[in-house]
């Protein structure tokens, strides 16, 4: 098969692979999610299991899966307090919202500006509140699947050996499979466990600002920052911007969000350009560039859950494209620095 027939044969199957995905999404979209959580479960198991010795594995699972269930559990009381709180404050609310409306078009010289409630009635809330219910529906049967999903993956994880001996029976290939599926796991362990880290202090940050300038709801958009830190790029803007825009309806004055806009900001700025690539080292090895194109495609392709896991899903797509010899330049273009593997263990770990 010659060089051009290679390639509209590559072009074809990533075409069919991405056609499958997005068709499929409501199917594989869920259980991607469930495989980068049960790495997560399974690494915090196993680091508990190095740094204390003396703990039984079983015991280091279920006290991680009681740590994902309990941050589960505060989330929920979380989001269930904002929106009491959110609703017994609500005409407070509306009235700020007029005032914010009246000076924006003030600022390009109209004198009458709409309010809430006729803004409201013009985008028929009716519509929006059913589809609302749709989403938190689709939610809560996503979760529902994830929840059967990482349960399933850790029942059958002590097979994994025996599969991978039977897929791959001659030595040098299985010794090159472990190494390749070591290697995106490093990778993926160690995004998410720095993502997640980081992640938590810049929230503890941001926190501790928003509740000095006496913001409300300041623990639930502590919670939004943390769980758009999974975003790459996108996710601190987005995360710096809500509470600055919730800050704009609370308070009467515009120095409270000014400052709030200051102390996220830093805490984004200096956590993300500073801490993270110390953290993260060679695991990633991602251009910058491909990056935002991926986080655009793979949210195109299966949304909310494509985003979050855009960035570790490309650095397991580059290791396996790298292993291959027609493949491999389109590994080195993802790629930082032109080494697709830098920074990659070559030996597998145990239970892969």
């Amino acid at each position: 098969m010659d060089t051009a027939t290679r390639t509209g044969v590559l072009i074809l199957a990533t075409a069919a692979v991405i056609t499958g995905m997005y068709w499929f999404r409501d199917v594989l979209a869920p259980f991607a999610l469930s495989v980068f959580l049960w790495l997560v479960i399974d690494s915090v198991a196993e680091e508990m299991m190095v740094r204390l010795r003396i703990i039984p594995r079983w015991l280091a699972l279920s006290i991680a899966l009681g740590s994902v269930g309990f941050s589960v559990a505060i989330i929920g009381a979380v989001l269930a307090s904002t929106a009491s709180d959110i609703a017994s404050n609500g005409s407070a609310y509306g009235t700020r919202l007029d005032q914010l409306l009246h000076d924006a078009y003030a600022l390009i010289g109209k004198t009458e500006a709409p309010t809430i409630s006729q803004l409201v009635e013009r985008i028929n809330p009716g519509s929006f509140l059913a589809e609302l219910a749709r989403s938190v529906r689709a939610l809560a049967s996503d979760a529902l699947f994830v929840a059967i999903y990482v349960a399933f993956l850790f029942s059958a994880q002590s097979n994994f050996p025996k599969k991978l001996d039977a897929l791959f029976p001659e030595p040098q290939a299985r010794a090159r499979a472990a190494a390749i599926s070591a290697s995106m796991r490093q990778a993926m362990g160690t995004y998410l466990w720095v993502q997640t880290l980081t992640g938590a202090i810049t929230a503890i940050g941001c926190y501790i600002t928003m509740k000095l300038v006496g913001m409300d709801q300041a623990l639930f958009w502590a919670f939004v920052i943390f769980l758009l830190g999974y975003v790459p790029t996108i996710g601190p803007l987005v995360g710096t911007l809500f509470p600055v825009l919730f800050a704009l309806v609370q308070f009467p004055n515009y120095w409270q969000p000014a400052i709030i806009f200051a102390g996220v900001g830093f805490w984004q700025f200096s956590i993300g350009n500073f801490m993270v690539p110390r953290m993260q080292g060679d695991s990633m090895n991602l251009s910058t560039l491909v990056v935002i194109l991926t986080l655009s495609l793979w949210g195109v392709i299966w949304g909310l859950p494509g985003m979050f896991l855009s960035a570790p899903l490309t650095v397991m797509l580059m290791i396996i494209l790298a292993q291959f010899k027609s493949t491999r330049p389109v590994a080195v273009i993802l790629s930082q620095d032109g080494h697709p593997e830098k920074g990659l263990q070559l030996n597998p770990r145990p239970g892969l």
